[in-house]
């Protein structure tokens, strides 16, 4: 079931929220029920033999996190001993479902031991479930969070709005919000402005993402089929420029959605985008671009690694590490992991720059600004290739192409109107994307008194959305719906 289908929005929402809205009128604990139901229902409509893995995964980690929570001070060797053997224990479920098929593979053609893994099936969601479980355990470990309560916590993992591609989320963030009573309870401040946002992210779906997705495939798919052929530059350029406007569009859309969903039901989930192409470096674009992974790597693995501690080699080595396996998680493929190298790269040298520039002590020029901003677009479209295809080769037949490596003009994928089609899409989606306030910044501005993260209302009453930008949502979402006859799945699903 997708955010963006006509099930989701017409049969599986209603019901869900009114439910919820009636049950929270009278308990929490019916409302939280009702919800973690729900969101099994919603996660099992995939295929229902997802739901044996989550629920197994969620009775064990709530069994651990008990566990743990019971054995001694936190730190203790206690802790740690089942923190690791239940950190190992979801790494190793993970790797099976995720990574068994790659390093068979990959032993296979290295050996030649005519070695073969097939039958196994990924379960959607696993990466987001178990990253937000491991750091539970972490959290519990150390004093951070507990939970006693077992609906609670199957709520915690299974919530729909974030369930299959995120925001990572922490158990101390979240929970005490659903332990609030006046959770699940209707407040149309909140419903509304969480609706705002859910259109805005349905609309970059629906709209932008996939419209413009439909000149990726063609380059990309080209690309493996040339055999060392050169594409034709300029559609080399837009399918890779497509693709980076897909990616962002579609997952800051899923993003967007998520929050709003939780919104509308007094949930507030961390935010996970802030315009990252309008970073200017590639530190500033990893603050910006999926802000809970980011932070769960820093956290839980770039700090353990020792961080920044022990010298500028050992820094830029565990950031090189992180970003190694950060790009490992995406995906089983030497693509995600030369993607993951690349920005471990970039950050490296970004670091190394910023030093010396801060030793030297030199200002910054607005030229200055305008050539790091373009560098950083022009590494994060490098590295998006490697992300995109599906083989190496793939990505370097793009690559070559892109940059006139081959003699030979290229081969036309794209015929005149074909080429002028698709840059009628990348231009204004670049400058949305470039230069456009984000969703978090349109609702501040056109929500009058009120923001979706300041509970303060201006002059103490809700005066709600102004006139023009409430006909503005119902314009967006009207064009969303006319896109929603062939909903497309989100690219973050297959990670």
């Amino acid at each position: 079931m997708l955010f963006n289908s006509y099930l989701f929005l017409l049969i599986f929402a209603p019901i869900c929220y009114l439910g919820c809205f009636w049950l929270g009128k009278r308990h929490t604990m019916y409302a939280t029920l009702w919800l973690g139901l729900a969101s099994l229902v919603f996660y099992g409509s995939w295929n229902p033999w997802f739901l044996p893995v989550l629920l197994i995964s969620i009775v064990l980690n709530y069994g651990a996190g008990r566990l743990i929570s019971r054995m001694g001070k936190p730190g203790c060797f206690k802790r740690k001993l089942v923190l690791g053997v239940a950190i190992a224990a979801n790494l190793l479920a993970l790797g099976y479902y995720k990574y068994a098929g790659f390093f068979v593979h990959t032993i296979d053609q290295v050996m030649g031991l005519g070695w073969t893994l097939s039958g196994i099936v990924l379960p959607l969601g696993i990466s987001f479930f178990t990253f937000t479980q491991i750091a539970y355990l972490v959290d519990t470990a150390i004093g951070k969070s507990t939970e006693e309560n077992f609906f609670r916590y199957l709520l915690f993992v299974s919530y729909f709005p974030h369930l299959i591609a995120g925001p990572v989320i922490h158990h101390k963030d979240v929970m005490p919000q659903f332990a609030n009573p006046n959770a699940f309870k209707f407040k149309r401040e909140n419903f509304a402005v969480g609706a705002g946002i859910f259109i805005i992210g349905l609309f970059k779906k629906c709209f932008f993402a996939d419209n413009v997705a439909v000149y990726v495939t063609p380059v990309f798919d080209g690309a493996g089929q040339m055999s060392g052929q050169a594409l034709h530059p300029l559609d080399a350029w837009s399918g890779v420029i497509a693709y980076t406007l897909q990616i962002y569009y579609d997952f800051s859309g899923y993003s967007d959605m998520a929050i709003g969903l939780s919104l509308m039901l007094n949930v507030r989930l961390p935010l996970n985008f802030n315009s990252p192409y309008q970073a200017r470096s590639i530190i500033d674009f990893w603050k910006r671009w999926h802000i809970s992974l980011s932070n769960f790597l820093r956290d839980y693995l770039y700090i353990s690694l020792g961080g920044n501690r022990r010298g500028a080699f050992r820094r830029y080595t565990n950031l090189l590490i992180t970003m190694l396996i950060g790009g490992f998680w995406h995906g089983a493929g030497w693509t995600f992991i030369i993607w993951g190298g690349l920005h471990g790269t970039y950050l490296v040298i970004n670091h190394a720059w910023r030093a010396m520039r801060m030793r030297m002590t030199l200002t910054v020029t607005t030229f200055e600004q305008i050539f790091a901003w373009g560098l950083t677009m022009l590494a994060v479209i490098v590295a998006w290739t490697f992300f995109r295809a599906h083989t190496l080769s793939e990505a370097i037949t793009l690559l070559q192409s892109m940059f006139f490596v081959h003699d030979q003009a290229g081969l036309d994928l794209f015929t005149a109107p074909e080429r002028m089609q698709v840059w009628l899409w990348i231009i204004p989606l670049s400058i949305i994307a470039f230069v456009a306030p984000n969703s978090q910044a349109v609702i501040e501005r056109f929500f009058a008194g009120r923001t979706p993260y300041i509970t303060t209302v201006e002059g103490g009453v809700w005066r709600g959305p102004t006139k023009a930008f409430s006909i503005g949502l119902g314009i967006l979402f009207g064009l969303a719906l006319m896109n929603l006859l062939k909903p497309a799945e989100f690219l973050y699903f297959n990670f």
